[in-house]
């Protein structure tokens, strides 16, 4: 009897024993995950304007959060590439990417785009807006807004303006202005801003819209005319130029934005989290002054407002796309 009950309580422990090992790596695993880091996808290239925005938020987010914040660059195809990385992302909050226009207009771009943006994905916080400014170059006599309009009224086709690409943020937003002035101005797409800008400078093209810390430099130098900046208030970094709908076109408003998101059916609880984090990284005087000088404003916006202003932009770029004539690849 003795040895019976040695032997069944011995058995007792090893199954416990083995219990206790094959649960040990699943807690493990799961504390592992909680103290991880974020993952921060940018579905852009390093340096630019997305890029820059993302690491200038990284070190609050991850004071916010308690765990250190990854920027990860996944460029390519219009930012499908790392959108689609994190839709496919586990919904554990540890993934989460910064993303701006070209969401917005990639569905009118590519015909069988992976994801659906509406439904594929947890929008958390619409971080910023980022202010665009028309500008002319040196050959172009027009000292204002009313004066250009004027001129593109006189000689239609013959003014042109010049934009990193075919469905980019800037050729939408000089769209968007040919529908509002009535006028006809011939379309040149780049494949980059330095070529643009130094065709611009040299004369070579007549006017384009521009991100403000692309050209503010050679706005103050006066070597490029700023004529109106794109979003409904003027901006700070140059505070003289009015907006365009201050000089002559009332319901024109087109800015750049950048939004933060995940993969879809996040839970509540996290996606909240998320966004109080966002809210409290934007909230500092300095964070938002230093974005200010580059011609963003702050926001912070809750997950429904987020997803609110992300259909309304959806709208907006998929009439602008139609409106150009461009048609999905």
């Amino acid at each position: 009897m003795k040895a019976g009950r040695s032997g069944c309580i011995v058995s007792v422990v090893v199954i416990m024993v083995a219990f206790t090992f094959l649960w040990a790596p699943t807690y493990a695993q799961a504390q592992a995950r909680e103290k991880s880091f974020i993952r921060f996808i940018v579905p852009n290239a390093a340096g630019s304007g997305i890029d820059t925005n993302a690491r200038s938020l990284s070190d609050g987010l991850a004071k916010a959060l308690g765990k250190p914040v990854a920027v990860e660059n996944l460029p390519g195809a219009g930012g499908i590439r790392g959108i689609q990385e994190i839709v496919d992302a586990p919904k554990d909050g540890n993934t989460i990417g910064l993303t701006g226009n070209n969401i917005a207009v990639n569905p009118s771009m590519y015909k069988d785009l992976s994801y659906d943006a509406l439904k594929d994905l947890t929008w958390i916080s619409l971080v910023g807006t980022d202010t665009f400014v028309l500008v002319t170059g040196p050959n172009v006599p027009a000292k204002n807004l009313k004066e250009l309009i004027a001129q593109a009224k006189s000689q239609p086709g013959k003014l042109n303006y010049a934009s990193s690409g075919n469905g980019t943020v800037l050729h939408l937003a000089a769209e968007l202005f040919t529908s509002e002035a009535g006028v006809k101005i011939t379309h040149v797409p780049y494949k980059g801003g330095s070529q643009l800008m130094t065709d611009l400078l040299g004369g070579h093209m007549d006017m384009a819209f521009m991100g403000l810390p692309q050209c503010v430099q050679q706005i103050k130098a006066g070597k490029l005319r700023a004529l109106g900046v794109s979003t409904a208030k003027r901006s700070s970094a140059i505070p003289d130029v009015p907006t365009l709908a201050e000089a002559g076109l009332p319901n024109y408003s087109y800015g750049g934005w950048f939004i933060i998101i995940g993969p879809a059916n996040l839970p509540q609880a996290i996606t909240k989290r998320l966004s109080e984090a966002v809210q409290e990284t934007v909230k500092p005087k300095e964070i938002r002054e230093a974005f200010a000088a580059r011609g963003s404003e702050l926001i912070g916006s809750t997950p429904e407002e987020a997803k609110r202003f992300f259909e309304v932009e959806l709208a907006k770029n998929t009439k602008l796309c139609k409106q150009a004539g461009i048609k999905p690849e």
